[in-house]
């Protein structure tokens, strides 16, 4: 028996209702914007979460406000999407990558300074994605996607793990100062080298 002041017959989701992330754009025209959506707020994540603001990026980017709330219900949901496509980026170039020497830890270390530099970006991938589907979503593609491009390079998809961990806590040890950011280097490096055998 409930008591008389309970909440039980309703639903405490406050994420129920919210918008979910549409899907990818499909003409020249959004393509197009999408891209530039992108592209501005790839400058913007390299701010302090708390400090981003839609409006701004829209307004850089030269798009309506609603636009940008089409494609990403969230600041998090476009720090993710700008992150998943810097890593889009890096699996493309994974071919010019094999053909020089050190590719393994120069693509390694690429993804330890993207996420060292954008803030914005790293704060969301830290963070818990609680009831939010779309953001978990997100949170795995960048998972897989990570694993894909450096496992392509390192052969093995248990020592990609491995690395992007070790990605994941250096980056932490930087930006909470234990480690200098040359230091957190080196040992990207060392690990590079053991695991990679280069």
């Amino acid at each position: 028996m409930s008591e008389p002041n309970s909440l039980e017959p309703y639903s405490l989701d406050l994420t129920t209702g919210l918008p979910r992330m549409v899907a990818a754009p499909t003409t020249p025209r959004q393509l197009l914007r999408y891209a530039r959506i992108l592209k501005t707020a790839a400058g913007f994540a390299q701010r302090q979460f708390d400090t981003l603001s839609l409006s701004d990026v829209a307004a850089r980017a030269d798009v309506p406000l609603g636009t940008l709330y089409r494609y990403f219900p969230s600041t998090a949901h476009l720090m993710l999407a700008v992150y998943r496509q810097q890593l889009r980026e890096l699996k493309d170039g994974i071919k010019q990558r094999q053909e020089r020497g050190h590719a393994l830890s120069g693509l390694v270390m690429e993804i330890f300074h993207l996420r060292v530099m954008q803030p914005g970006v790293e704060h969301c991938l830290i963070r818990p994605a609680g009831k939010d589907s779309d953001t978990a979503q997100l949170l795995r593609e960048i998972d897989a996607l990570s694993g894909e491009v450096v496992g392509a390079l390192s052969g093995d998809a248990a020592k990609a793990r491995i690395l992007l961990h070790l990605v994941s806590g250096l980056v932490q040890a930087v930006r909470c100062r234990r480690l200098s950011l040359f230091e957190a280097e080196k040992d990207l490096k060392k690990a590079c080298s053991l695991l990679g055998g280069e």
